[in-house]
């Protein structure tokens, strides 16, 4: 297990304003860095946001301090990894004792959260420009606050903050491609396929040139039947473990087209890394992720697991675990996220457990058309006492999760692993009733199942026709979502125990995928 350290956010303004004073003695020349201001995560009431700091220049510099004006009924509130101290409007952040010296080309990140919907302005950094003298001259400022506003199964509809000076009109980015031009701060983006995921920057313009484009935001469109259509049949394929395979080859060979990518943990405080030192960009699994594309299939990223250091209890907040979750939505134009809760540093604590709910109320609320999923352990009997708290919190704080999954093994049930998965969905169901009044079928509706292939770690057996059986009984009640860990497993290796690269029964290679691929 890798353990990091949170972010810490401090108030100490007199030590804060001393630094500043001393800092600001030593700052150097104006021309040495930029500092590049993108929002995180955004709500009706405000935003977490974040600076990166970069030294262009050919020598190392030793201090840094970033220094903008939040607009009228904008107000600071925690930071992070920088002292941050206010007078009025202006804001001045200076560097931590750690992340101060930066080399030539080096960069790094400070963050914080505001009450109000302003971006900063009139932005300095060691008292030069913070775009280090870039941009066309005369052209508008970056706008700030793009957001989903809503979706039909055709069209996102978009929205964000307007741009002070001269503004001849916004246009709305999909990539490269221009897809709306506007003159006021809202757009819909029309003649969009069901069921599809965007991803959207904008910017302003007036005679003298364009701004440069906004941070981008992700949306995708409705009209996903059956929880998702193919995304209901969604097996988890982990680059990182296994031996992992080619997913175009399994792809091929038994029709597969969605994959659960496992597993998003935190890379040091509330910044999300695949396997917790995984790039977003660049890695394993972002290039596993390009190969599952190209082959015309998606991807649904697990947040999770049992294994390693989590998001949940390293964000400080519900909105802070939201930006980190936007982050990865984001960096892939997600359709749907799946949330593993089932280490007990999530699931059996109320604060962590209150907190991921927050989080994906955020999250759907900044990006509508995304299927949110939570996955959790069961008894042979449903959720247990953590499990229905679970549900009961999230049906109080109406957090509007779309799936809840439950993981029928481990739980001791014997050698009828068809009757236990049965009665553990029953319970699930039950569950569902009570918290949010469903009916039985909006209740299934509103559920999964994620299995085990073969031998689970308790030596429970599921065999190719258990899982048939599985998948005949929760396709007839219409459930969102079937899969099972894992893809890796999903080869034949007769007696060889419970393995991350076979299932360790006699089995077809890719048995239980080709099962699943036809939920």
């Amino acid at each position: 297990m890798r353990l990091r350290s949170a972010r810490v956010a401090t108030f100490a303004a007199a030590l804060a304003t001393a630094l500043v004073a001393a800092t600001v003695l030593a700052a150097p020349p104006a021309s040495a860095a930029t500092a590049a201001f993108v929002r995180t995560s955004s709500w009706d009431t405000g935003y977490e946001a974040k600076f990166t700091v970069t030294n262009n220049s050919s020598a190392s510099i030793s201090s840094w301090n970033v220094q903008f004006d939040l607009p009228s009924g904008t107000t600071l509130g925690t930071f992070w990894d920088a002292l941050l101290t206010t007078s009025g409007q202006h804001v001045t952040a200076v560097n931590q004792s750690w992340n101060g010296t930066l080399a030539p080309g080096a960069s790094t990140t400070f963050g914080f959260v505001v009450s109000g919907t302003g971006d900063p302005i009139n932005c300095m950094v060691n008292g030069g420009s913070c775009t280090g003298g870039g941009g066309t001259p005369g052209a508008p400022a970056t706008p700030g606050g793009l957001r989903v506003t809503g979706a039909t199964s055709t069209s996102i509809s978009l929205a964000w903050n307007a741009v002070s000076g001269t503004v001849t009109g916004y246009r709305v980015y999909e990539g490269t491609s221009v897809k709306a031009t506007v003159t006021g701060t809202s757009a819909t983006v029309s003649g969009l396929a069901a069921c599809t995921g965007h991803s959207y920057t904008v910017t302003a313009y007036n005679a003298s040139g364009e701004s440069a484009k906004s941070t981008a935001v992700s949306g995708s469109t409705t009209g996903c039947t059956g929880g998702g259509g193919a995304m209901a049949a969604a097996p988890y394929l982990y680059p990182g473990w296994g031996d992992p395979p080619a997913p175009a080859t399994v792809m091929g060979a038994t029709g597969v087209k969605w994959f659960t990518i496992a597993f998003v943990l935190s890379g040091g405080g509330c910044t999300p890394a695949w396997d917790g030192t995984g790039s977003l960009t660049g890695s394993t699994w972002a290039n596993t992720i390009a190969a599952i594309r190209a082959a015309g299939g998606d991807v649904i990223p697990s947040f999770g697991g049992w294994s390693g250091n989590k998001l949940g209890p390293n964000c400080s907040s519900a909105s802070a675990l939201a930006g980190a979750y936007q982050q990865v939505i984001n960096a892939y134009g997600l359709k749907a996220i799946d949330i593993d809760i089932e280490n007990t540093d999530e699931f059996e604590n109320e604060v962590v457990q209150d907190r991921i709910l927050g989080a994906l109320k955020i999250v759907k609320q900044n990006n509508p058309g995304l299927k949110t999923i939570v996955t959790i352990g069961t008894s042979t009997s449903g959720p247990n006492w953590w499990g229905t708290r679970l549900i009961n919190q999230a049906a109080a704080l109406q957090a509007n999760i779309d799936v809840f999954t439950i993981m029928p093994f481990d739980f001791g049930g014997g050698t009828n692993m068809y009757q236990s998965t049965v009665n553990a969905a029953e319970g699930l169901k039950n569950a569902l009733k009570t918290a949010f009044g469903w009916s039985d079928a909006t209740a299934y509706a509103h559920m999964g199942i994620s299995g085990m292939n073969g031998l689970s770690d308790q030596q429970e057996l599921t065999s190719p026709a258990t899982w048939t059986q599985i998948r005949d009984w929760a396709k007839a009640r219409g459930l969102a979502r079937f899969t099972f860990w894992s893809v890796n497993r999903d080869r034949p290796c007769p007696g060889g125990g419970v393995v991350s690269n076979c299932s360790g029964i006699a089995q077809n290679t890719w048995e239980f995928t080709s099962i699943t691929a036809q939920f």
